[in-house]
C-alpha cells in the first residue's frame, strides 16, 4: 500500500531502525535479512532525502530529521495497531493473550500475588509477562513492548493516562538485636547510623533517597543494593537502617530478626499509579486487566496487617 509516494510497509521498517539505531537489530527484530532492511534504509533515505541514519564512530546516530520523525512514526504505527488490530471484545475465560507489564522487585512482591490469584479465578488462559523496571519506562509503552507500567507516580509520563493503584508509607527497619532493638529513632541517631539503600538498576533514585537529597539529608550509605526485597535482610546482625516501604517491610518482618520503626523525618507516602498508552484506554483486555489489578490491591489491603 502506498500513500502519497510511499510504500507504507516501509513505517514498520523505519520504526524499527529508529529505535534500535541499528540495520542488524531492527532486521532481527523484523524477521528480515539484513540485506533487505539496508535495501529498505535506502528506499526511505531516497522518499525522505535524508540519510536517517548515518555512522558515526562505531555506532548509527539519528540524524535531525530521523529524530523528528521517530515519535510520529511510533505514534502512526500505535494507533494503527489499538485501532485496526485490537478485539472488539475481551473474554477472559476464553482468552490466551499475554499482558506486559514493567514492575519493580517491589510490586512483584507484594501486589503480583494477589493479581496472579484473580486472574487464575477469572482467566486461566491468560498469560503474563513480569517485566524489570527501564529507566525510562514510558519509551517501553510508546515503541508497543508494555502493556501496562506499575510505578510511582513521580515517574510517569504525561503524555499517558494513569489510575492510581494503592498508597504506601516508609518504615525503618532495624535488627531486633543491634543498637536499636529497645530504642526509637531520633534524627540525630538516624542520621549517625550507617544505611542500606536501593539503588535502581535502571539509574536514578529511589523515592526515599530522592526525598533525602531534596531536604539535605545526608545519610551515610554504608551498602547499597539493586534489590528492594534484599533490604531487610542487609540490616539482619548489624546496627545499619534501612529506610523502605511498609508492606515489603511487614513481609520481611514475619521472618527475619528486624524490628520496625517510624522514620524520623516526615517521608510522604508513595503512590503507585498503573500507566498505559493514550491510544489503549478502550482496548478490552486492558479494561480487565486495570479492573482486576484495582480488585488486587483492595484484596492485598485486606490481607496487609498493621505495625
Amino acid at each position: 500500500m502506498r500513500f502519497n509516494k510511499l510504500d507504507l510497509n516501509l513505517l514498520v521498517a523505519l520504526d524499527a531502525m529508529l529505535s534500535t539505531c541499528s540495520i542488524s537489530r531492527a532486521a532481527e527484530r523484523q524477521h528480515l535479512s539484513q540485506s533487505a532492511m539496508s535495501n529498505a534504509l535506502a528506499r526511505l533515505r531516497e522518499y525522505f532525502d535524508d540519510d536517517l541514519l548515518v555512522q558515526v564512530g562505531r555506532r548509527m546516530e539519528l540524524t535531525p530529521r530521523a529524530e523528528v520523525l521517530k515519535e510520529a512514526v511510533r505514534d502512526v504505527l500505535m494507533r494503527v495497531d489499538t485501532t485496526i488490530t485490537a478485539q472488539p471484545e475481551f473474554d477472559p475465560m476464553r482468552s490466551e493473550r499475554e499482558f506486559r507489564i514493567f514492575v519493580s522487585d517491589y510490586s512483584l512482591s507484594t501486589l503480583m500475588p494477589h493479581l496472579m490469584v484473580l486472574a487464575h479465578e477469572q482467566a486461566r488462559r491468560v498469560r503474563f509477562h513480569l517485566m524489570p523496571q527501564v529507566e525510562q519506562p514510558q519509551r517501553a509503552l510508546e515503541q508497543g513492548e508494555a502493556d501496562l507500567l506499575v510505578i510511582p507516580k513521580e515517574f510517569c509520563s504525561p503524555d499517558h493516562p494513569t489510575d492510581t493503584v494503592f498508597l504506601d508509607d516508609f518504615v525503618c527497619a532495624v535488627c531486633n538485636q543491634g543498637r536499636f532493638r529497645d530504642r526509637e529513632l531520633t534524627l540525630d541517631s538516624y542520621l549517625a547510623a550507617g544505611h542500606v539503600i536501593m539503588q535502581p538498576p535502571a539509574g536514578g533514585q529511589s523515592l526515599e533517597s530522592d526525598f533525602m537529597r531534596r531536604h539535605g539529608v545526608e545519610r551515610r550509605v554504608e551498602v547499597s543494593t539493586f534489590s528492594f526485597m534484599t533490604a531487610p535482610h542487609l540490616v539482619v546482625g548489624t546496627d545499619r537502617i534501612a529506610t523502605l516501604h511498609r508492606r515489603l517491610a511487614l513481609q520481611a518482618s514475619r521472618h527475619l530478626p528486624i524490628r520496625l520503626l517510624s522514620p524520623p523525618l516526615p517521608i510522604p507516602p508513595m503512590v503507585q499509579v498503573m500507566q498505559w498508552h493514550k491510544h489503549r484506554s478502550k482496548d478490552p483486555g486492558l479494561l480487565w486487566l486495570r479492573q482486576t489489578l484495582l480488585a488486587a490491591a483492595a484484596r492485598m489491603d485486606q490481607t496487609t496487617p498493621t505495625i
